[in-house]
């Protein structure tokens, strides 16, 4: 199976205007990533998808591929869907966010995995360990809820579940931190893209809840830790000190 990674990329972000192209170290935001999604081997392809010029001249000025989409696009998922129906050849595509500068191949072959090994699972997302009561109770940690089988059962901001009784013995509740990582098989992919958006979805601000309200299943890929997303400046700092500390 042939596997693309899309990067979505939009200029006008409300908290964060010209994120993508924001410089950290000596590369713009949207190259980190780009460059990263392309170091996985898995990767048939990587494009940038963005109805931003600006976008795409960077993206051009370092080699990367670029898919102008439109902008009128509500979700980064949407933007990517756009974007595969122009790659009729692919299976499945991954959605790599374009403001986690330090992903990395190995984080984004975890997400693949399945599809690798002659899975097809609608969607699959990642997750790794859900430590402390800081991140517990953060509204900007979202949490995800797996069933027996890593398939996802809820996603939140909220602390869930709720503690009435404190597990006992061996088992740990099954609770994670959830990443912001998708893919998709391709024929669903495009039916997400006609899906309504839901009132779950709506209330929470996570796009993902729009497939499970429909009775679609997302499989949860373990990875081993969170990687630092940029949302506003004090990310960006954030990021500038951990490349000088590498």
């Amino acid at each position: 199976m042939k596997l693309l990674a899309v990067i979505p990329a939009r200029y006008d972000s409300s908290r964060f205007p010209g994120k993508p192209l924001v410089m950290i170290g000596d590369h713009p935001m949207v190259q980190w990533v780009y460059e990263a999604a392309q170091s996985c081997a898995a990767f048939s392809k990587v494009v940038v998808a963005t109805d931003s010029e600006k976008i795409a001249d960077c993206v051009r000025s370092f080699g990367g591929h670029v898919e102008i989409t439109r902008s009128d696009h509500e979700t980064g998922t949407d933007r990517v869907a756009e974007a595969a129906k122009r790659e009729l050849e692919m299976g499945a595509i991954a959605n790599v966010q374009g403001d986690q500068p330090f992903v990395t191949q190995e984080i984004l072959a975890q997400l693949i995995a399945p599809y690798q090994s002659e899975e097809t699972p609608d969607m699959t997302t990642l997750a790794c360990p859900l430590t402390g009561s800081g991140p517990y109770n953060d509204p900007n940690v979202v949490k995800v809820l797996c069933d027996r089988h890593q398939q996802a059962l809820y996603f939140s901001r909220s602390p869930i579940p709720f503690y009435r009784n404190q597990p006992s013995g061996e088992q740990p509740v099954p609770v994670h931190h959830h990443l912001g990582l998708y893919a998709f098989r391709r024929d669903f992919l495009a039916h997400y893209a006609e899906l309504e958006p839901t009132p779950f979805e709506r209330c929470e601000a996570l796009e993902q809840l729009r497939v499970l309200a429909h009775g679609y299943r997302i499989v949860v890929c373990p990875t081993a830790a969170s990687i630092l997303e940029i949302n506003t400046p004090e990310d960006l700092a954030k990021a500038q000190s951990i490349l000088t500390l590498t």
